[in-house]
């Protein structure tokens, strides 16, 4: 007679099916009856309260799903103590695209955010500090002209200011939608980056999974410190692209952050729960 935990992982392969169409969660998991969700990474049933309150960490492997923007802000701040900066900043549709503004409202009603990011000032374990977090949920986390004047005004705060920066980053690059004006968000947060690099406060990247496009190849890998997430996917473009493009066979797992860490992209894996303690340890040595 199998057991109890056998017996609900046998009820929910059965049922699969329905957790497609079961609505997000806060953990912004789809859940099974509310209750239930499959790991990803090992397959186990997950209570979904664990889940929230292990941020979308399993319990059993520590696969990290990702994360919305105003969970990992509530994550890592001090309590209390995040100040939203530039809210209401809302993209347009400048090429007239089809479904563009159809995919842009039906972003802005699942996520509850303006757009990609959330930026703000916060304290991290007492230091101030400007913040911006990506959220994957909108539309890829893809980096339009609000993400890229986001977390451009975000760095020029900061380095007015004299904060140190803290960007989390997910996301599968530039924005389609938006043509070169999304293009050139990289142009525009990089020359932001390299004003506030001449100061004397530490920029701390951390990439999540997954990071990739322009936004790797802008920001996110440009600073004093790189974190990463255990497990997440880094890149440019993605493995299929590269090996149509130069014919060869690429290392297993190369886009990995345990594999940029080995070939020093990435300086320090945090685990997710982790990392607010590990960021107060960086900002009391580098503040």
């Amino acid at each position: 007679m199998p057991g109890w935990g056998a017996r609900i992982r046998n009820w929910i392969y059965k049922r699969r099916e329905y957790s497609r169409s079961i609505p997000e969660t806060e953990s912004g998991l789809a859940s099974i009856d509310g209750v239930f969700t499959k790991c990803e990474g090992c397959g186990q049933p997950i209570y979904e309260k664990d889940l929230e309150v292990r941020f979308n960490v399993c319990p059993h492997c520590q696969f990290h799903y990702p994360l919305p923007a105003p969970r990992r802000v509530r994550l890592l701040a001090d309590r209390g103590s995040f100040e939203e900066r530039d809210a209401g900043m809302v993209a347009g549709d400048p090429l007239g695209f089809e479904d563009y503004q159809e995919k842009l409202d039906k972003a802005r009603k699942k996520t509850g955010l303006d757009d990609a990011v959330l930026s703000g000032t916060v304290r991290i374990g007492g230091y101030p500090v400007a913040l911006a977090a990506m959220d994957f949920r909108f539309i890829g986390g893809s980096m339009g002209s609000v993400v890229g004047e986001r977390i451009s005004r975000i760095i020029e705060l900061a380095y007015d200011e004299e904060l140190p920066l803290v960007i989390v980053s997910s996301s599968g690059g530039a924005r389609m939608y938006e043509g070169i004006y999304s293009l050139m968000q990289m142009a525009k947060t990089s020359v932001a980056l390299s004003r506030y690099m001449t100061g004397s406060r530490p920029y701390v990247s951390v990439l999540t999974d997954p990071t990739f496009g322009g936004v790797t190849a802008s920001f996110a890998t440009a600073a004093d410190v790189v974190i990463a997430e255990p497990g997440a996917r880094i890149g440019f473009a993605g493995a299929r692209v590269i090996e149509s493009t130069t014919r060869e066979r690429l290392p297993e797992g190369f886009q990995t952050a345990e594999f940029q860490r080995e070939h020093g992209l990435v300086d320090r894996i945090v685990h997710r729960l982790e990392l607010k303690n590990d960021l107060e340890r960086f900002l009391g040595f580098l503040v």
